[in-house]
């Protein structure tokens, strides 16, 4: 029944937190004001849209990501600086020009919106990873569910991007499809299959059980789990193959997670979920409530008021201007096929309040949720309460070695906080005046 009713509420979230038409709409507007400084310099200049706001994988705060395709020795990144300042389209103290990294960028935010940008030069790879990450949304239908899950759950504890300590929403979708593809259990693949089982299964895995120091991931050809040392024989200049270690599926010899220095905390996270979770749906659940939420799922996750208001504030400006993309239309078209949990739980749903009623997640509560922090009653449990009582094993448990491997037993960990940040500090936003527009709850 437990597992049911987080399939449910995973199910619920993802209607919930799924990008909006006037979202899509009021991202449109940012990407035009953006297109028109850039066509303004070059006329020449083909701007394209890749990463979450091309896939339709993106949270009512991510990120935009643009590329710049043109005829230039070297990117021009202070040129186009310098005009983003001129037209006011940006924060000035939003942009950055990071020449260094690995793939150089600009960061901005918004001016009117304060959705965040980056922008790049010349960069194919992105907008491949785009069209390779749709097909496998095609392949995948339960896909979708679980990334905005996991992002929401990353984006909280500050893991949700590589210089934050974090991983890439890259990496996170690659790890995604790897566990399905790699799944024990046939019918994990399946529409049908129960998201909540899945996402346990997800955290066992990358929270327990994948061997981090010795194995890489491999994506195509139907997917594997690689030595690291067959990796590195194929890699480019020099590299090693980094603590997550995900071979591209687009670029021979690139390692995806090589920037990912902080990709034990996510382990340490993940690991934590799993423990969290596993308690949650365990049959001793009825014997330690959760007093802090009313829902399973909302035992890891939380969302704030600030981003109700936000989609609110989003709602009213941008509501007459929507019309449906066809990310969104393939949103529905998904959503149609994944079944309910079975006919008990069906039963159960009906005399239990929606999650938009429950709100589960705390919605309106702007608690602070660490990795670390009593999001539920298991935090005050030893380990040894947790496991030697618990009596719980997953029908098909995933691990590395494509085995089924009962619940590992030993103490809880303390997962590594999220050094200090609420979800959406706004602190770290500083308003150079008052918006009339903008909420002023608004911290992202």
């Amino acid at each position: 029944m437990f597992l049911c009713t987080l399939h449910e509420e995973i199910i619920d979230f993802y209607d919930f937190m799924s990008p909006r038409p006037e979202e899509a709409a009021m991202r449109r507007e940012v990407v035009k004001r953006i297109e028109t400084v850039i066509k303004d310099l070059w006329p020449t200049a083909d701007v394209q849209i890749f990463g979450s706001f091309s896939t339709g994988l993106y949270l009512p705060t991510s990120d935009i990501d643009l590329v710049v395709f043109g005829k230039w020795e070297r990117p021009p990144l202070q040129l186009l600086e310098q005009a983003l300042r001129k037209h006011n389209v940006a924060e000035p103290y939003s942009i950055k020009v990071l020449d260094k990294a690995t793939v150089p960028i600009i960061k901005l935010t918004d001016q009117e919106t304060e959705v965040k940008v980056d922008i790049s030069f010349n960069v194919e790879t992105g907008v491949k990873a785009a069209r390779f990450i749709k097909e496998y949304m095609k392949k995948y239908s339960l896909l979708p569910y679980l990334i905005l899950v996991l992002k929401q759950f990353l984006l909280q504890r500050d893991l949700n991007e590589v210089f934050t300590g974090g991983i890439s929403s890259y990496s996170l979708i690659l790890m995604a499809i790897s566990f399905l593809q790699l799944h024990p259990r046939i019918d994990a693949r399946r529409a049908d299959e129960n998201l909540g089982m899945l996402l346990i299964e997800f955290f066992e895995l990358y929270g327990r059980n994948f061997n981090y120091l010795k194995t890489g991931i491999r994506i195509k050809n139907g997917g594997a789990y690689i030595a690291k040392e067959e990796i590195m024989k194929v890699m480019t200049n020099g590299y090693r193959p980094s603590m997550l270690c995900i071979e591209d599926p687009l670029l021979p010899g690139n390692d995806v997670g090589r920037s990912s220095y902080g990709a034990m905390q996510v382990k340490q996270v993940f690991d934590y979920a799993y423990i969290v979770l596993s308690h949650a749906v365990s049959p001793l659940a009825r014997s330690y409530p959760n007093r802090d939420s009313e829902s399973t799922l909302g035992r890891i996750i939380k969302v704030t008021q600030e981003v109700i208001d936000y989609r609110a504030w989003i709602k009213k400006k941008w509501g007459s201007k929507i019309n449906l993309s066809p990310e969104l239309d393939n949103r529905l078209k998904i959503r149609d096929q994944i079944a309910p949990c079975n006919g008990e739980q069906q039963q159960n749903k009906d005399s239990e309040p929606s999650y938009n009623q429950r709100l589960a997640l705390s919605l309106a509560s702007t608690q602070q949720l660490s990795s670390g922090s009593s999001a539920s009653s298991v935090s005050s449990l030893s380990g040894s309460d947790i496991h030697s009582g618990m009596k719980f094993s997953m029908k098909g448990t995933h691990n590395q070695g494509n085995s089924y491997s009962p619940v590992s037993s030993g103490g809880m960990r303390q997962p590594v906080g999220n050094r200090g940040h609420h979800q959406y500090n706004r602190n770290i936003w500083r308003r150079k005046k008052h918006r009339d527009s903008l909420p002023i709850s608004l911290s992202r």
